[in-house]
Protein backbone atom coordinates (compact mmCIF):
# COMPACT_ATOMS: atom_id res chain seq x y z
CA UNK A 1 0.00 0.00 0.00
CA UNK A 2 1.08 3.63 -0.40
CA UNK A 3 0.38 7.18 0.73
CA UNK A 4 -2.36 7.37 -1.91
CA UNK A 5 -4.56 5.39 0.46
CA UNK A 6 -4.47 8.31 2.91
CA UNK A 7 -6.00 10.55 0.27
CA UNK A 8 -9.20 8.45 0.39
CA UNK A 9 -9.59 8.97 4.15
CA UNK A 10 -11.49 12.05 5.38
CA UNK A 11 -9.07 12.55 8.28
CA UNK A 12 -6.36 13.68 5.87
CA UNK A 13 -8.52 16.10 3.85
CA UNK A 14 -6.65 19.35 3.44
CA UNK A 15 -3.21 17.77 3.32
CA UNK A 16 -1.23 17.97 0.13
CA UNK A 17 0.07 14.86 -1.58
CA UNK A 18 3.55 15.81 -0.40
CA UNK A 19 2.36 16.06 3.21
CA UNK A 20 0.59 12.69 2.99
CA UNK A 21 3.76 11.13 1.56
CA UNK A 22 5.80 12.54 4.43
CA UNK A 23 3.36 11.28 7.03
CA UNK A 24 3.24 7.83 5.42
CA UNK A 25 7.06 7.70 5.26
CA UNK A 26 7.32 8.64 8.94
CA UNK A 27 5.24 5.63 9.98
CA UNK A 28 4.90 1.94 9.33
CA UNK A 29 1.98 -0.27 8.36
CA UNK A 30 0.90 -2.62 11.16
CA UNK A 31 -1.31 -5.61 10.41
CA UNK A 32 -3.44 -7.16 13.14
CA UNK A 33 -5.73 -10.10 13.67
CA UNK A 34 -8.42 -10.97 16.25
CA UNK A 35 -7.04 -10.59 19.78
CA UNK A 36 -3.95 -8.60 18.78
CA UNK A 37 -3.28 -5.61 21.03
CA UNK A 38 -1.55 -2.58 19.49
CA UNK A 39 -1.53 -0.51 22.71
CA UNK A 40 -2.42 -0.80 26.41
CA UNK A 41 -4.28 1.57 28.71
CA UNK A 42 -1.91 3.57 30.90
CA UNK A 43 1.20 2.90 28.80
CA UNK A 44 3.08 5.87 27.28
CA UNK A 45 1.26 7.04 24.15
CA UNK A 46 4.44 7.09 22.06
CA UNK A 47 2.74 6.13 18.77
CA UNK A 48 -0.16 7.55 16.78
CA UNK A 49 -2.41 4.80 15.42
CA UNK A 50 -4.71 5.39 12.43
CA UNK A 51 -7.15 2.67 11.34
CA UNK A 52 -6.88 1.81 7.63
CA UNK A 53 -9.18 -1.20 7.61
CA UNK A 54 -10.55 -3.81 10.02
CA UNK A 55 -12.18 -3.52 13.45
CA UNK A 56 -10.79 -3.02 16.97
CA UNK A 57 -12.51 -2.73 20.34
CA UNK A 58 -11.46 -0.07 22.85
CA UNK A 59 -11.54 -1.27 26.46
CA UNK A 60 -10.86 0.33 29.80
CA UNK A 61 -10.51 -1.15 33.25
CA UNK A 62 -13.21 -0.28 35.77
CA UNK A 63 -12.23 -1.85 39.08
CA UNK A 64 -11.25 -5.46 38.40
CA UNK A 65 -13.26 -5.68 35.17
CA UNK A 66 -12.55 -4.52 31.63
CA UNK A 67 -15.35 -2.48 30.05
CA UNK A 68 -15.75 -1.88 26.32
CA UNK A 69 -15.88 1.84 25.60
CA UNK A 70 -16.40 1.66 21.85
CA UNK A 71 -15.17 0.34 18.53
CA UNK A 72 -12.79 1.52 15.83
CA UNK A 73 -14.50 0.50 12.59
CA UNK A 74 -14.18 3.44 10.18
CA UNK A 75 -10.93 4.14 8.33
CA UNK A 76 -9.39 7.32 9.72
CA UNK A 77 -10.34 6.69 13.35
CA UNK A 78 -7.22 7.25 15.40
CA UNK A 79 -5.85 6.81 18.93
CA UNK A 80 -2.76 7.72 20.96
CA UNK A 81 0.15 9.85 19.87
CA UNK A 82 -0.38 12.18 22.82
CA UNK A 83 3.35 12.41 23.52
CA UNK A 84 3.57 14.53 20.36
CA UNK A 85 2.47 17.48 22.57
CA UNK A 86 2.47 16.03 26.08
CA UNK A 87 5.57 14.29 27.44
CA UNK A 88 3.43 12.51 30.05
CA UNK A 89 0.66 11.40 27.67
CA UNK A 90 -0.61 7.82 28.05
CA UNK A 91 -3.10 5.66 26.18
CA UNK A 92 -6.60 6.08 27.59
CA UNK A 93 -7.79 2.60 26.64
CA UNK A 94 -6.58 -0.80 25.47
CA UNK A 95 -7.22 -1.70 21.81
CA UNK A 96 -7.88 -5.28 20.80
CA UNK A 97 -8.36 -6.66 17.29
CA UNK A 98 -11.83 -7.95 16.39
CA UNK A 99 -11.71 -8.25 12.61
CA UNK A 100 -8.34 -8.49 10.77
CA UNK A 101 -7.05 -5.22 9.44
CA UNK A 102 -4.24 -2.72 9.18
CA UNK A 103 -3.18 0.46 10.96
CA UNK A 104 -0.72 3.25 10.25
CA UNK A 105 1.71 3.48 13.19
CA UNK A 106 3.48 6.85 13.41
CA UNK A 107 6.00 7.67 16.20
CA UNK A 108 4.69 10.49 18.38
CA UNK A 109 7.93 12.39 17.95
CA UNK A 110 7.55 12.39 14.16
CA UNK A 111 3.88 13.39 14.47
CA UNK A 112 4.87 16.29 16.70
CA UNK A 113 7.49 17.49 14.23
CA UNK A 114 5.11 17.65 11.27
CA UNK A 115 2.25 19.05 13.38
CA UNK A 116 4.39 21.92 14.67
CA UNK A 117 5.58 22.61 11.15
CA UNK A 118 2.13 22.47 9.49
CA UNK A 119 -0.19 23.65 12.28
CA UNK A 120 1.88 25.61 14.85
CA UNK A 121 -1.13 27.50 16.23
CA UNK A 122 -3.18 24.31 16.60
CA UNK A 123 -0.37 22.52 18.43
CA UNK A 124 -0.05 25.54 20.72
CA UNK A 125 -3.74 25.35 21.57
CA UNK A 126 -3.60 21.60 22.18
CA UNK A 127 -0.56 21.98 24.44
CA UNK A 128 -2.30 24.73 26.41
CA UNK A 129 -5.42 22.61 26.82
CA UNK A 130 -3.42 19.62 28.07
CA UNK A 131 -1.49 21.74 30.58
CA UNK A 132 -4.69 23.38 31.82
CA UNK A 133 -6.43 20.03 32.38
CA UNK A 134 -3.36 18.63 34.14
CA UNK A 135 -3.13 21.71 36.37
CA UNK A 136 -6.79 21.43 37.35
CA UNK A 137 -6.42 17.73 38.10
CA UNK A 138 -3.21 18.31 40.10
CA UNK A 139 -4.89 20.99 42.21
CA UNK A 140 -7.90 18.76 42.80
CA UNK A 141 -5.65 15.89 43.87
CA UNK A 142 -3.69 18.24 46.11
CA UNK A 143 -6.93 19.39 47.71
CA UNK A 144 -7.95 15.76 48.25
CA UNK A 145 -4.61 15.09 49.94
CA UNK A 146 -4.92 18.21 52.13
CA UNK A 147 -8.47 17.29 53.12
CA UNK A 148 -7.31 13.77 54.03
CA UNK A 149 -4.35 15.19 55.96
CA UNK A 150 -6.60 17.62 57.82
CA UNK A 151 -9.02 14.83 58.71
CA UNK A 152 -6.22 12.64 60.01
CA UNK A 153 -4.65 15.52 61.93
CA UNK A 154 -7.99 16.34 63.58
CA UNK A 155 -8.51 12.68 64.42
CA UNK A 156 -5.01 12.35 65.88
CA UNK A 157 -5.51 15.50 67.98
CA UNK A 158 -8.78 14.05 69.25
CA UNK A 159 -7.13 10.72 70.06
CA UNK A 160 -4.19 12.31 71.88
CA UNK A 161 -6.35 14.82 73.73
CA UNK A 162 -8.03 12.19 75.92
CA UNK A 163 -4.90 10.53 77.37
CA UNK A 164 -3.10 13.88 77.56
CA UNK A 165 -5.96 15.43 79.51
CA UNK A 166 -6.11 12.37 81.77
CA UNK A 167 -2.37 12.63 82.45
CA UNK A 168 -2.69 16.36 83.24
CA UNK A 169 -5.54 15.77 85.70
CA UNK A 170 -3.62 12.91 87.32
CA UNK A 171 -0.52 15.08 87.74
CA UNK A 172 -2.55 17.80 89.48
CA UNK A 173 -4.14 15.22 91.79
CA UNK A 174 -0.73 13.60 92.37
CA UNK A 175 0.61 16.92 93.63
CA UNK A 176 -2.17 17.10 96.24
CA UNK A 177 -1.80 13.41 97.18
CA UNK A 178 1.97 13.78 97.63
CA UNK A 179 1.43 16.80 99.90
CA UNK A 180 -1.07 14.82 101.98
CA UNK A 181 1.32 11.85 102.08
CA UNK A 182 4.15 13.97 103.49
CA UNK A 183 1.86 15.72 105.97
CA UNK A 184 0.36 12.47 107.30
CA UNK A 185 3.79 10.88 107.61
CA UNK A 186 4.94 13.82 109.72
CA UNK A 187 1.84 13.65 111.92
CA UNK A 188 2.34 9.91 112.30
CA UNK A 189 5.88 10.53 113.57
CA UNK A 190 4.71 13.28 115.92
CA UNK A 191 2.06 10.96 117.35
CA UNK A 192 4.74 8.66 118.71
CA UNK A 193 4.26 5.76 116.28
CA UNK A 194 7.05 3.21 116.54
CA UNK A 195 9.07 1.76 113.67
CA UNK A 196 7.43 -1.62 114.32
CA UNK A 197 3.96 -0.09 113.96
CA UNK A 198 4.91 1.61 110.71
CA UNK A 199 6.36 -1.63 109.30
CA UNK A 200 3.16 -3.53 110.17
CA UNK A 201 1.02 -0.75 108.69
CA UNK A 202 3.07 -0.79 105.47
CA UNK A 203 2.78 -4.58 105.31
CA UNK A 204 -1.01 -4.24 105.52
CA UNK A 205 -0.95 -1.62 102.76
CA UNK A 206 1.16 -3.83 100.49
CA UNK A 207 -1.18 -6.78 100.98
CA UNK A 208 -4.07 -4.51 100.03
CA UNK A 209 -2.36 -3.43 96.78
CA UNK A 210 -1.49 -7.03 95.92
CA UNK A 211 -5.11 -8.22 96.13
CA UNK A 212 -6.74 -5.12 94.62
CA UNK A 213 -9.30 -5.78 91.88
CA UNK A 214 -11.55 -3.66 89.71
CA UNK A 215 -14.89 -3.36 91.56
CA UNK A 216 -17.98 -2.39 89.60
CA UNK A 217 -19.25 1.16 90.03
CA UNK A 218 -22.20 0.28 92.28
CA UNK A 219 -20.12 -1.95 94.55
CA UNK A 220 -17.40 0.70 94.77
CA UNK A 221 -19.93 3.38 95.78
CA UNK A 222 -21.42 1.10 98.45
CA UNK A 223 -17.94 0.27 99.78
CA UNK A 224 -16.98 3.95 99.93
CA UNK A 225 -20.09 4.66 101.98
CA UNK A 226 -19.29 1.81 104.43
CA UNK A 227 -15.69 3.00 104.86
CA UNK A 228 -16.80 6.60 105.30
CA UNK A 229 -19.23 5.54 108.06
CA UNK A 230 -16.49 3.51 109.79
CA UNK A 231 -14.03 6.42 109.67
CA UNK A 232 -16.64 8.86 111.02
CA UNK A 233 -17.53 6.44 113.84
CA UNK A 234 -13.84 6.31 114.83
CA UNK A 235 -13.43 10.10 114.74
CA UNK A 236 -11.14 10.08 111.72
CA UNK A 237 -11.44 13.47 109.98
CA UNK A 238 -11.92 13.96 106.24
CA UNK A 239 -13.56 10.58 105.81
CA UNK A 240 -14.92 11.66 102.40
CA UNK A 241 -11.31 12.15 101.20
CA UNK A 242 -9.84 8.95 102.67
CA UNK A 243 -12.65 6.54 101.74
CA UNK A 244 -12.36 6.65 97.89
CA UNK A 245 -8.69 5.53 97.54
CA UNK A 246 -9.17 2.89 100.24
CA UNK A 247 -12.29 1.54 98.51
CA UNK A 248 -10.60 1.63 95.09
CA UNK A 249 -7.81 -0.54 96.52
CA UNK A 250 -10.35 -3.05 97.90
CA UNK A 251 -10.23 -2.18 101.60
CA UNK A 252 -13.30 -3.03 103.68
CA UNK A 253 -14.31 -2.28 107.32
CA UNK A 254 -12.65 -5.54 108.48
CA UNK A 255 -9.37 -4.35 106.95
CA UNK A 256 -9.66 -1.03 108.79
CA UNK A 257 -10.25 -2.94 112.04
CA UNK A 258 -6.93 -4.75 111.49
CA UNK A 259 -5.22 -1.42 110.84
CA UNK A 260 -6.75 -0.02 114.06
CA UNK A 261 -5.34 -3.03 115.91
CA UNK A 262 -1.84 -2.08 114.77
CA UNK A 263 -2.21 1.63 115.54
CA UNK A 264 -3.06 3.31 118.82
CA UNK A 265 -5.80 5.88 119.27
CA UNK A 266 -3.43 8.78 118.61
CA UNK A 267 -1.92 7.15 115.52
CA UNK A 268 -5.17 5.96 113.88
CA UNK A 269 -6.09 9.13 111.97
CA UNK A 270 -2.59 9.98 110.59
CA UNK A 271 -1.88 6.30 109.96
CA UNK A 272 -5.01 5.78 107.84
CA UNK A 273 -4.45 9.12 106.09
CA UNK A 274 -0.90 8.01 105.21
CA UNK A 275 -2.24 4.71 103.90
CA UNK A 276 -5.00 6.38 101.86
CA UNK A 277 -2.55 8.96 100.43
CA UNK A 278 -0.05 6.24 99.53
CA UNK A 279 -2.75 4.25 97.75
CA UNK A 280 -3.91 7.39 95.95
CA UNK A 281 -0.35 8.06 94.75
CA UNK A 282 -0.08 4.48 93.45
CA UNK A 283 -3.40 4.81 91.61
CA UNK A 284 -2.51 8.17 90.08
CA UNK A 285 0.87 6.89 88.94
CA UNK A 286 -0.96 4.02 87.25
CA UNK A 287 -3.27 6.48 85.48
CA UNK A 288 -0.30 8.53 84.27
CA UNK A 289 1.49 5.39 83.13
CA UNK A 290 -1.58 4.24 81.18
CA UNK A 291 -2.16 7.68 79.63
CA UNK A 292 1.44 8.15 78.53
CA UNK A 293 1.53 4.58 77.20
CA UNK A 294 -1.56 5.40 75.13
CA UNK A 295 0.16 8.51 73.74
CA UNK A 296 3.23 6.40 72.94
CA UNK A 297 1.02 3.86 71.13
CA UNK A 298 -0.57 6.66 69.10
CA UNK A 299 2.83 8.02 68.12
CA UNK A 300 3.84 4.49 67.12
CA UNK A 301 0.67 4.19 65.03
CA UNK A 302 1.44 7.48 63.31
CA UNK A 303 4.95 6.29 62.50
CA UNK A 304 3.55 3.03 61.17
CA UNK A 305 0.87 4.85 59.19
CA UNK A 306 3.18 7.45 57.65
CA UNK A 307 6.13 5.02 57.32
CA UNK A 308 8.58 7.65 58.53
CA UNK A 309 12.26 6.68 58.39
CA UNK A 310 11.52 3.61 56.26
CA UNK A 311 12.50 2.66 52.76
CA UNK A 312 10.02 3.03 49.90
CA UNK A 313 9.40 -0.63 48.99
CA UNK A 314 9.71 -3.04 51.90
CA UNK A 315 8.36 -6.27 53.30
CA UNK A 316 5.01 -5.25 54.71
CA UNK A 317 2.49 -6.70 57.12
CA UNK A 318 -0.86 -5.67 55.62
CA UNK A 319 -2.74 -6.10 58.91
CA UNK A 320 -0.32 -3.74 60.68
CA UNK A 321 -1.20 -1.04 58.17
CA UNK A 322 -4.91 -1.70 58.60
CA UNK A 323 -4.63 -1.47 62.38
CA UNK A 324 -2.66 1.79 62.29
CA UNK A 325 -5.27 3.20 59.89
CA UNK A 326 -8.07 2.22 62.29
CA UNK A 327 -6.24 4.05 65.07
CA UNK A 328 -5.87 7.16 62.91
CA UNK A 329 -9.59 7.07 62.09
CA UNK A 330 -10.62 6.09 65.61
CA UNK A 331 -12.54 9.32 66.21
CA UNK A 332 -14.85 8.48 63.28
CA UNK A 333 -15.42 4.90 64.43
CA UNK A 334 -16.53 5.61 67.98
CA UNK A 335 -20.16 5.95 68.88
CA UNK A 336 -22.07 3.98 66.28
CA UNK A 337 -19.52 1.94 64.29
CA UNK A 338 -18.74 -1.67 65.21
CA UNK A 339 -15.51 -2.96 63.69
CA UNK A 340 -15.38 -6.71 63.03
CA UNK A 341 -11.90 -8.03 62.23
CA UNK A 342 -11.32 -11.35 60.55
CA UNK A 343 -7.60 -11.84 59.91
CA UNK A 344 -6.37 -15.21 58.76
CA UNK A 345 -3.34 -16.58 60.67
CA UNK A 346 0.09 -16.88 59.04
CA UNK A 347 -0.54 -14.22 56.41
CA UNK A 348 2.39 -13.72 54.02
CA UNK A 349 4.43 -10.53 54.03
CA UNK A 350 4.20 -8.58 50.77
CA UNK A 351 6.75 -6.34 49.10
CA UNK A 352 4.90 -3.05 48.86
CA UNK A 353 4.95 0.67 49.56
CA UNK A 354 3.20 0.62 52.96
CA UNK A 355 2.57 4.36 53.13
CA UNK A 356 0.62 4.19 49.87
CA UNK A 357 -1.33 1.10 50.96
CA UNK A 358 -2.29 2.94 54.15
CA UNK A 359 -3.68 5.71 51.96
CA UNK A 360 -5.83 3.08 50.22
CA UNK A 361 -7.12 1.70 53.54
CA UNK A 362 -7.89 5.26 54.70
CA UNK A 363 -9.92 6.05 51.59
CA UNK A 364 -11.87 2.77 51.73
CA UNK A 365 -12.64 2.87 55.46
CA UNK A 366 -13.55 6.56 55.32
CA UNK A 367 -15.92 5.89 52.41
CA UNK A 368 -17.55 3.02 54.30
CA UNK A 369 -18.10 5.16 57.41
CA UNK A 370 -19.59 7.95 55.31
CA UNK A 371 -21.90 5.46 53.58
CA UNK A 372 -23.15 4.21 56.96
CA UNK A 373 -23.59 7.81 58.19
CA UNK A 374 -21.63 7.02 61.34
CA UNK A 375 -23.69 4.01 62.49
CA UNK A 376 -23.36 0.38 61.40
CA UNK A 377 -20.91 -2.50 61.11
CA UNK A 378 -17.56 -2.39 59.35
CA UNK A 379 -16.11 -5.76 58.37
CA UNK A 380 -12.39 -6.08 57.59
CA UNK A 381 -11.39 -9.48 56.26
CA UNK A 382 -7.83 -10.44 55.30
CA UNK A 383 -6.87 -13.71 53.64
CA UNK A 384 -3.79 -15.09 51.93
CA UNK A 385 -4.26 -15.88 48.24
CA UNK A 386 -2.66 -18.55 46.10
CA UNK A 387 -1.29 -17.93 42.61
CA UNK A 388 -3.98 -18.40 39.98
CA UNK A 389 -4.12 -18.00 36.20
CA UNK A 390 -6.57 -16.61 33.69
CA UNK A 391 -7.53 -13.60 35.79
CA UNK A 392 -7.66 -9.99 34.69
CA UNK A 393 -5.05 -8.03 36.58
CA UNK A 394 -3.53 -4.61 36.36
CA UNK A 395 -1.32 -6.02 33.59
CA UNK A 396 -2.36 -7.64 30.32
CA UNK A 397 -5.60 -9.57 30.22
CA UNK A 398 -5.05 -13.24 30.79
CA UNK A 399 -1.90 -12.74 32.91
CA UNK A 400 -1.45 -14.79 36.05
CA UNK A 401 -2.51 -13.31 39.38
CA UNK A 402 0.39 -13.84 41.71
CA UNK A 403 -0.12 -15.01 45.26
CA UNK A 404 -0.43 -12.35 47.91
CA UNK A 405 -3.00 -10.96 50.32
CA UNK A 406 -6.71 -10.30 49.72
CA UNK A 407 -8.38 -7.58 51.78
CA UNK A 408 -12.14 -6.98 51.89
CA UNK A 409 -13.60 -3.88 53.52
CA UNK A 410 -17.38 -4.13 53.75
CA UNK A 411 -20.18 -2.13 55.34
CA UNK A 412 -23.91 -2.49 55.92
CA UNK A 413 -24.79 0.90 54.45
CA UNK A 414 -27.32 1.51 51.67
CA UNK A 415 -25.19 -0.29 49.05
CA UNK A 416 -24.16 0.77 45.55
CA UNK A 417 -26.25 0.55 42.36
CA UNK A 418 -24.75 -0.85 39.15
CA UNK A 419 -24.54 2.58 37.52
CA UNK A 420 -22.34 3.81 40.38
CA UNK A 421 -20.12 0.72 40.29
CA UNK A 422 -19.51 1.29 36.56
CA UNK A 423 -18.00 4.74 37.23
CA UNK A 424 -16.77 4.48 40.83
CA UNK A 425 -13.06 4.35 39.96
CA UNK A 426 -13.17 7.20 37.44
CA UNK A 427 -11.49 10.50 38.38
CA UNK A 428 -13.80 13.13 39.91
CA UNK A 429 -16.81 10.78 40.03
CA UNK A 430 -18.59 11.13 43.38
CA UNK A 431 -22.05 10.55 44.84
CA UNK A 432 -21.40 12.87 47.78
CA UNK A 433 -22.89 16.31 48.11
CA UNK A 434 -21.07 19.29 46.63
CA UNK A 435 -18.19 20.27 48.89
CA UNK A 436 -18.01 16.89 50.64
CA UNK A 437 -16.02 14.90 48.12
CA UNK A 438 -13.73 15.38 45.14
CA UNK A 439 -14.30 11.98 43.56
CA UNK A 440 -10.60 11.12 43.73
CA UNK A 441 -10.46 8.67 46.65
CA UNK A 442 -11.22 5.51 44.66
CA UNK A 443 -9.29 6.77 41.62
CA UNK A 444 -6.18 7.28 43.78
CA UNK A 445 -6.73 3.88 45.40
CA UNK A 446 -6.99 2.22 41.98
CA UNK A 447 -3.79 3.89 40.80
CA UNK A 448 -1.92 2.75 43.91
CA UNK A 449 -3.21 -0.82 43.86
CA UNK A 450 -3.25 -1.52 40.11
CA UNK A 451 -0.60 0.74 38.62
CA UNK A 452 1.88 0.94 41.51
CA UNK A 453 1.56 -2.60 42.86
CA UNK A 454 0.14 -4.64 39.97
CA UNK A 455 -2.80 -5.72 42.12
CA UNK A 456 -6.57 -5.66 41.75
CA UNK A 457 -9.38 -3.60 43.27
CA UNK A 458 -13.12 -3.98 42.77
CA UNK A 459 -16.38 -2.70 44.21
CA UNK A 460 -19.56 -4.74 44.48
CA UNK A 461 -22.79 -4.95 46.48
CA UNK A 462 -22.52 -6.97 49.68
CA UNK A 463 -24.88 -9.89 50.15
CA UNK A 464 -27.21 -8.85 52.91
CA UNK A 465 -26.95 -5.16 52.10
CA UNK A 466 -24.16 -2.61 51.91
CA UNK A 467 -21.05 -2.58 49.77
CA UNK A 468 -17.72 -4.38 49.70
CA UNK A 469 -14.39 -3.32 48.22
CA UNK A 470 -11.92 -6.11 47.54
CA UNK A 471 -8.20 -5.47 47.14
CA UNK A 472 -5.62 -8.00 46.02
CA UNK A 473 -2.03 -7.07 46.93
CA UNK A 474 0.50 -9.36 45.19
CA UNK A 475 3.56 -10.67 46.97
CA UNK A 476 5.68 -8.14 45.07
CA UNK A 477 4.88 -5.19 42.79
CA UNK A 478 4.77 -5.80 39.07
CA UNK A 479 8.03 -5.09 37.31
CA UNK A 480 8.08 -1.62 35.76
Amino acid sequence: MSAEELGRIALFDGLTAEQRDRLWSAGTEWSFGPGDVPFHEGHPADFWWVLLEGTLSLNRRVGAQETELGMMVNPGQWAGGFQAWDAHGVYLATARGVQPGRMLKVPAEALGDVAREWFPFGVHLIGGLVNTVRSIEAKARQRESLVALGTLAAGLAHEINNPASAATRAVDALDRASEALGSSLRRLGESGATAEQFVELDTLRRSLVARAAEPDAVAAADLEEELSDWLADHDVERDWVLAPPLAAAGADPAFLERAAGVLGTDQLAPGLEWMASSLAVDGLLGEIREATHRVSELVGSVRSYSQMDRSLVQRTDVTEGLESTLVMLGHKLRGGITVVRDYAPDLPMVEAIPGELNQVWTNLIDNAVDAMKGAGTLWITVRGSEERTGAATGEATGAATRGGVDVEIADDGPGVPDEVIAHAFEPFFTTKEVGKGTGLGLDISRRIVVERHGGEISLSPRSGGGAAVRVHVPLRPAEG
